[in-house]
């Protein structure tokens, strides 16, 4: 087969029930929170009478994987011996234009059996399901669990029997609290506790020659968010619906479900295909998933949506400007909604009494709670399974936030760019207008220090300070352009017009400073070196002008005599990239060639990386080794050509 991912995705519903295979062949390793902490899932098929493995680790002869196709919403695998053909699919429907199922905590299963010898086999599918999925793999805390039956189907059910919600917070920690359920039609199968009394088993039986069936596999996480000290449920339970009913209507819609699916998996890919090729499908079917599932979708206090993301293998924070960012190309496509839902969160933090500085906060806490940035404090940082206090309500006069550690520039350019996107995007600014006096605030930020920015940090935060960041600076300049965007659509020509002049002034200054010739610089004061000057993607968006398409052209011919075999590097300093920018400047051209030219070794990457982890978007462009992250929700950001090209044709 010449499909190997580093890692595939099965069941992604969001940071906590999200199950991945890291192998080749789904027998080959143990499944496992995309943390890598085993979550063990077991399949067994009894194919007359007798025992064959098809997922997981076991002594038992294996049906020999012959196939694996992943597509935006399902991971499909196909398996042959004894007789059959076993084909399975692992459906997450998480339809964006569809916030109730999107957020619904359902996933499928799919089987379906077919004879290749020609005669009749009887045939047995056993899914065991590890108690580690509602607590910590060493917990010695005793299990409770049950079965119900439902209007069409039955439902096990387990958890711990001590509980504490939302009782910790981190980064390598998964879920130990809430109901691990697994629900079969009535028709097809049954579920049941296994003997070991750890297992919850979905058993679906084929007595004839061909048959399909499928079961459900839910969890139900009773508290999703502590959001500035308020509980709050997933969005799908927002008028009270139970995780009962949510399994019954997810039973009773799963064909017109796997239709919908089908359809849109058809539409992302003849988009992808048309925007970047066959190796440019590839990698946004494999990201689409991740990129959702790392987020919580939930409602607020006057029921407006919050979309949630979780820092993931980087620091585990929530609500991160500069992780909204990257990912929101994906999101523009599909649900400007959503993007508001990053937004909130931050524009709500942003004028309490705690956050006093002038600039955007970096994030609004760590997963799963919402309670105030966490990034930069002075005070040591807390360890996974520790939760920090309640930042948001301490008074002015805390001085928590340690300056060396915030991201001015970065985080005041971020939010202004996806006001504005998220306005090109409705056609208006009204969402925005309630925070035009933060936008004023932190525009003004950006004109005393954005066109030369002082030693800080930006998102690529791991790269370390540095001062006269010339791609830092051009972020500021696209956060002028986005506020005079913002004022043009509240009415205010006149002021637009004044910051659409800074923005040019700017923009000439920067062009001086940091022309190479042949390529642009990493900062203004020194010759050598050059950057991704992916942020001036918005340039082009935003039909600004600011910068003509021969600059654009000299950008890319220069990227793309740096590659590497895995791909252009993040900047001349190390070896190392992050895919999502990679992919911002591949929509600086409309050459399909050229755009190729800079995905080809991303697909590369995902081909021949040692490391079985879910999509990375850190990584080493000469030997493929992932940097720790893993399953971030920046790879949303891969979908910026199709973007670029819907936009371009408005």
């Amino acid at each position: 087969m010449n499909n190997r991912f580093p890692s595939v995705p099965l069941i992604t519903s969001d940071p906590y029930f999200s199950i991945w295979s890291p192998a080749d062949r789904l027998y080959d390793a143990e499944t496992v929170h995309w943390t890598g902490q085993t979550k063990r899932i077991r399949g067994i098929a009894v194919v007359d009478g007798r025992e064959y493995r098809f997922i997981g680790l076991g002594e038992e002869p294996v049906l020999v994987q012959t196939d694996l196709e992943i597509t935006a919403t399902s991971s499909k695998y196909v398996f042959e011996g004894a007789g059959i053909r076993l084909e399975l699919t692992f459906l997450s429907p998480l339809l964006l234009t569809d916030l109730d199922l999107l957020s619904r905590p359902v996933s499928y299963i799919g089987a379906k059996v077919v004879s290749t010898d020609g005669k009749k086999h009887e045939t047995e599918l056993n899914f065991y399901f590890h108690c580690a999925f509602s607590k910590g793999n060493n917990d010695p805390v005793p299990l409770i669990w049950g079965i119900h039956e439902l209007d069409g189907c039955f439902a096990a059910w387990m958890g711990q029997r001590v509980q504490s919600p939302l009782g910790h917070s981190g980064d390598n920690v998964s879920i130990n609290w809430g109901y691990l359920y697994l629900a079969v039609p009535d028709s097809r199968g049954r579920v049941f506790m296994s003997g070991a009394g750890e297992e919850l088993c979905a058993k679906l039986r084929f007595t004839e020659t061909e048959g399909e069936a499928f079961f459900a596999a839910a969890y139900d996480d009773i508290a999703s968010i502590n959001y500035f000290g308020e509980t709050r449920r997933g969005y799908w339970a927002r008028e009270g619906k139970t995780i009962l009913t949510a399994i019954e209507e997810a039973i009773d819609d799963y064909q017109a479900v796997r239709e919908r699916c089908s359809a849109f998996d058809r539409e992302l890919g003849a988009k992808a295909a048309a925007a970047g090729g066959a190796d440019y499908q590839r990698i946004l079917n494999l990201a689409y998933r991740q990129t959702i599932a790392a987020h919580k979708l939930i409602t607020d206090e006057n029921g407006d949506v919050l979309f949630i993301s979780k820092e993931c293998f980087s620091n585990g924070c929530a609500a991160t400007v500069d992780v909204s960012y990257p990912s929101t190309p994906l999101y523009l496509l599909y649900n400007p909604e959503l993007v508001k839902g990053m937004l909130r969160p931050i524009f709500r933090f942003a004028k309490m009494p705690v956050w006093t500085f002038d600039f955007a906060p970096h994030d609004a806490g760590r997963y799963p709670h919402v309670t105030g940035q966490v990034y930069g404090l002075y005070s040591d940082r807390m360890k996974d399974g520790e939760t920090y206090p309640h930042f948001y309500a301490f008074p002015a006069n805390s001085n928590i936030y340690d300056l060396r550690y915030q991201m001015p520039v970065e985080e005041c350019g971020n939010m202004l760019i996806m006001m504005a996107a998220l306005a090109k995007a409705e056609g208006n600014a009204e969402f925005s207008r309630p925070y035009a006096d933060l936008a004023e605030k932190w525009t003004q930020y950006l004109v005393e220090y954005g066109a030369d920015p002082g030693e800080q940090l930006c998102t690529d935060d791991f790269a370390g300070h540095l001062a006269s960041n010339c791609n830092l600076s051009a972020k500021a300049i696209m956060g002028l352009v986005s506020y005079s965007m913002l004022l043009e659509m509240w009415g205010e020509s006149q002021k637009a017009a004044q910051y659409r002049e800074k923005a040019k002034a700017f923009a000439e200054e920067w062009k001086r400073k940091a022309s190479r010739g042949d390529h642009t610089a990493l900062v203004f004061n020194r010759n050598g070196g050059w950057s991704l000057k992916y942020n001036l993607i918005w340039d082009k968006l935003f039909g600004s002008g600011l910068f003509d398409e021969t600059f654009f052209s000299t950008e890319i011919q220069w990227y793309t005599k740096q590659q590497n075999k895995y791909g252009v590097p993040l900047d001349s300093r190390r070896d190392y990239t992050k895919s999502d920018w990679i992919l911002w400047t591949a929509a600086f051209t409309k050459d399909k060639a050229e755009r190729e030219a800079l995905i080809a070794p991303i697909v590369a990457f995902l081909r021949e990386t040692p490391d079985r982890v879910p999509f990375s978007d850190w990584y080493d462009t000469v030997n493929a080794k992932h940097y720790y992250f893993q399953n971030r929700t920046v790879q949303g950001g891969l979908f910026m050509p199709i973007l670029a090209d819907e936009w371009a044709g408005n």
